[in-house]
């Protein structure tokens, strides 16, 4: 039973994380963390977000930017594969308090950008993909990270969603292979990873249609509300 409801809210969260391009981590990490245990948790969500951004590249591959996801995952795979090993010598829970306070900070950061018309070419485009990589090897999720990012490179809607979820499945990939080599990533882990993964797939193809209708001041609207989401529960998960 408990499975069940985990495979069900990884269909919702699938959905959101469809229309927005991040947040499934954010909805079921407490879930995993319960069923699991926190030291499971983290390589079963690792295995699940290749599976999830894998969805969302599928959904809209016309839409990727390829020089957008060439110039990110360069720097990222590497990046995060470095991240991943950090991760055994420091407290996960100052780099999660860390992390929510830098996600509250992107909402006026993103609007500031906005307002005046700032942009980001590729090579800046790389810097960031080393910067959130790295940080990505270390904790769960950094999907609200890269939101503001890929939108100040000019990507809306599914080119973002696409060209955001190909860059993250490198990244996730190379977080995957790292727990591998170091004994984190058991096969049973892996399959936990595949069947929670499976139900954030079916989500995500089930979001296309309300992206489609999206108007884009709501889909900022929506970004902005799971980056508060995100940063408020990832302060409380560092101080509890």
């Amino acid at each position: 039973m408990d499975v069940a409801m985990v495979l069900l809210l990884g269909v919702v969260a699938g959905t959101i994380s469809g229309v927005i391009g991040f947040g499934s981590s954010v909805m079921l990490m407490p879930a995993l963390v319960i069923l699991y245990g926190p030291r499971e948790a983290v390589p079963v969500m690792a295995v699940a977000s290749i599976l999830a951004n894998l969805s969302r590249v599928m959904v809209w591959w016309r839409e990727v930017d390829w020089k957008a996801f060439a110039a990110y995952s360069l720097t990222g795979v590497p990046a995060a594969a470095l991240g991943a090993g950090t991760l055994l010598s420091i407290p996960p829970r100052l780099a999660e308090g860390v992390l929510g306070v830098f996600f509250l900070l992107t909402i006026p950061a993103r609007r500031w950008m906005n307002r005046r018309t700032l942009r980001i070419n590729a090579w800046q485009m790389a810097i960031v993909g080393a910067v959130i990589g790295y940080i990505t090897g270390i904790v769960v999720s950094t999907g609200p990270i890269n939101a503001p990012f890929f939108l100040a490179y000019g990507l809306l809607k599914g080119a973002y969603i696409g060209t955001e979820a190909l860059g993250s499945l490198a990244v996730y990939v190379s977080k995957a292979v790292t727990f591998r080599s170091l004994g984190a990533l058991s096969v049973e882990t892996m399959g936990k990873g595949i069947l929670i993964g499976s139900s954030l797939m079916a989500g995500s193809f089930v979001a296309k249609r309300f992206v489609l209708k999206l108007e884009p001041r709501h889909f900022y609207r929506l970004i902005e509300g799971m980056l508060l989401i995100s940063g408020l529960t990832m302060v409380w998960v560092a101080v509890t």
